[in-house]
């Protein structure tokens, strides 16, 4: 067990938390980047126009979106090795986070970012594209804290949060430092790295975490069931069955 696991009911730091949103399993890659594209051109004729152009707003978050999809496809393969991904949460004052997953290893926030034919530089503490400073360390640091919050609110439990930036399409990448604080990733390699973590987190606590972010994997259930015979699962759902006057147990992540 993970010294965190048993650690203090989370609290807030820095603020209000805002809560994780609901019915976040059916969210698929870039969702929140297609409302964002729509909203910026709701004509689809002329939204494919625009993605043509080299300059405009709607091919620059359709880049975005390039990058979202590749990503979201790496991370869905971990889902039959003991993992819980999700994607495009976004939060009541619309900003976002790319991706979550959740698994053996620990609890990552995945931030994609598409740099066709660049070169991308991780030092110590910043990215440069094409030598250029950007904040995406500063931000996916931000955006795990967040989501760290909310999760350990929601859980009870102190829940760190691991922040992690996926390359797409870059002509280069290079990661300086042995142990750097955001793990810098290209897309091709975020499934092997990520499963390939020593795990810190046996399946029932990974299951706990699941539920703490409000949506137990119902697909996997419902296509277990429809293998199960009728007679069998009328047997088993029988047995399940708290006696009457017994009140079943709770757990930190039931909704109140």
């Amino acid at each position: 067990m993970p010294p965190w696991w048993s650690g203090i009911k989370g609290h807030a730091r820095g603020g209000r938390v805002q809560p994780l949103p609901d019915d976040l399993a059916r969210n698929r890659p870039g969702d929140a980047v297609r409302r964002k594209i729509r909203e910026l051109q709701p004509n689809p004729v002329l939204r494919l126009i625009d993605r043509r152009r080299s300059r405009s707003d709607i091919r620059s978050w359709a880049d975005g979106l390039t990058g979202e999809r590749l990503t979201g496809r790496q991370l869905n393969k971990l889902r039959g090795r003991g993992w819980f991904t999700l994607h495009a949460i976004q939060w009541a004052s619309g900003a976002d986070i790319d991706h979550l997953a959740i698994g053996p290893a620990g609890v990552f926030s995945i931030n994609s970012k598409r740099h066709r034919g660049k070169t991308v530089w991780y030092g110590d503490t910043a990215i440069t594209v094409n030598g250029s400073p950007t904040r995406h360390i500063a931000v996916s640091q931000s955006e795990a804290r967040r989501v760290s919050q909310a999760l350990s609110t929601r859980c009870g439990v102190d829940v760190p949060v691991r922040p992690v930036i996926s390359v797409v399409h870059a002509a280069k990448l290079t990661v300086k430092g042995a142990n750097p604080p955001v793990l810098v990733l290209a897309v091709e390699q975020l499934g092997r790295v990520l499963s390939g973590l020593s795990p810190t987190l046996p399946p029932d606590q990974v299951a706990h975490l699941q539920r703490g972010t409000g949506c137990p994997h119902l697909g996997r259930l419902i296509r277990r069931r429809s293998r199960t015979p009728a007679r069998r699962r009328r047997s088993q759902e029988s047995s399940r069955s708290p006696r009457p006057g017994v009140p079943r147990p709770r757990t930190p992540c039931d909704k109140s």
